[in-house]
């Protein structure tokens, strides 16, 4: 520590004025952590490591240009839009690092509000006045089942039809889950058997072997669409739409990497399968839905 053993001692003996309480349990010239002590150490090294953590970080801005985005985003957005954007913001900053951190939005707001993410990428929270929020663009949920399946015929699905197919959701907490629940409520619904699964292509594969149908966005299953092993259709004549945004805390000025960043999430969105319209085999107009809508 580069200090003489007098002016550890007196530091010692101060903290523990201060504290007005024995740290160490003294046993000739031995100093041994007492309970108090122990306690104290268990509290202080969290805030001691980020504090360092904080002091590399400011050391590493030195270099001019260095630059440090940390960015959450949700499984999907992670697979078929960050590659492409990180590879052009990778272009125009070339010494900048990111971070990525994987979660849905209801998962990243805590780490986004503690300041341990700079922006996240997700569908719109409902309520949550510290966010500004960018849009970014709007995606329809869709049902998707396998080809085999009674959907794929194209005739009309009947409220019947619909109360008896299992329904594989996303995890119930997320708010894609919660407009598909909000959905069937809507339509005075209750799928008679469901499965919760937080991984979208794990869900995709369940549909394909036939264990249920799901609701996804037509983005998600943009490969499986071209390769006709999964198909979609319309939950109604109403679209149930998202609006996916870029999330950061409110008030605060975006950086122009951070700008950049928003700007490329849009030029990539804009080649996404979003709705209805972008699926195969079905017309723009199409108002295919189940009786109960």
């Amino acid at each position: 520590m580069h200090l003489t053993a007098s002016a550890i001692s007196h530091g010692l003996k101060a903290l523990e004025t201060d504290l007005g309480c024995r740290l160490f349990d003294r046993t000739g010239k031995k100093l041994i952590l007492n309970h108090a002590g122990e306690q104290l150490l268990a509290r202080v090294q969290e805030p001691l490591a980020e504090l360092d953590a904080a002091a590399d970080s400011v050391k590493a801005l030195r270099t001019w240009g260095n630059v440090r985005l940390r960015i959450g985003a949700a499984a999907s957005a992670c697979q078929h839009i960050l590659p492409a954007v990180l590879r052009e913001l990778k272009k125009s900053f070339p010494t900048a690092t990111f971070q990525i951190e994987s979660g849905d939005m209801h998962e990243l707001l805590s780490p986004l509000h503690e300041q341990r993410l700079d922006l996240v990428l997700g569908v719109a929270p409902q309520n949550d006045s510290g966010l500004d929020l960018r849009s970014i663009f709007k995606d329809e949920l869709l049902f998707v089942f396998a080809p085999s399946h009674p959907f794929a015929s194209g005739k009309p699905i009947a409220r019947d039809d619909l109360r008896t197919q299992p329904v594989i959701f996303y995890q119930r907490a997320s708010v894609t889950a919660q407009l598909v629940e909000t959905y069937f409520k809507g339509v005075n619904l209750t799928p008679s058997t469901v499965m919760e699964i937080a991984n979208i292509e794990a869900i995709k594969e369940l549909v394909k072997l036939e264990l249920g149908i799901s609701i996804l966005a037509p983005w998600a299953v943009s490969k499986e669409l071209g390769r006709r092993t999964l198909l979609m259709r319309p939950l109604g004549g109403k679209p149930v739409r998202r609006e996916w945004v870029v999330a950061f805390r409110a008030g605060r000025r975006l950086s122009l990497i951070e700008e950049t960043f928003c700007r490329l999430c849009k030029q990539v969105a804009s080649s996404l399968r979003v709705d209805r319209r972008d699926v195969p085999d079905l017309r723009p107009g199409d108002q295919t839905r189940a009786a109960a809508s």
